[in-house]
């Protein structure tokens, strides 16, 4: 596979443009876009569910995106430095039930000399809320 820019070590700049590269395929749902940024042996640690490489990741998140409906999501650059970058985020959705869900975490991401994420931890909370208190509409 060809690099994924931006390549670390990264700056401001670069890092925020990395986490918003990230929010945008996240918000895309498809799992094959969003699996093609990690490396073919990536580590993943999602809540209590830990994966290795791109096909476990793209299985995930294809079961992931058929259970959270509606699925929004925004990151915010944390902290950063080389090949790290550290973000927080939240996301929306609702089950087949129509319960809305607000689930806020942090992430920590290593990336590999050609941009692609070779590690992702991400400890996550899910808070249930009205779909009158939804904030990521749009």
């Amino acid at each position: 596979m060809s690099p994924l820019p931006p390549l670390p070590p990264f700056t401001e700049e670069t890092a925020r443009r990395k986490v918003q590269n990230a929010e945008d395929a996240w918000n895309s749902r498809d799992p094959e876009r969003v699996a093609l940024a990690y490396t073919e042996d990536s580590e993943w640690r999602n809540r209590d569910v830990f994966l290795r490489g791109r096909d476990q990741i793209r299985a995930f998140l294809t079961e992931k995106w058929q259970r959270e409906h509606a699925y929004r999501l925004r990151k915010e650059l944390w902290a950063y430095t080389g090949n790290r970058i550290s973000v927080r985020f939240t996301y929306e959705w609702h089950d087949d039930g129509g319960q809305w869900w607000r689930s806020y975490g942090n992430e920590q991401w290593e990336f590999a000399p050609d941009g692609l994420m070779q590690r992702r931890y991400a400890s996550i909370n899910d808070l249930a809320i009205a779909e009158s208190e939804r904030q990521l509409v749009g």
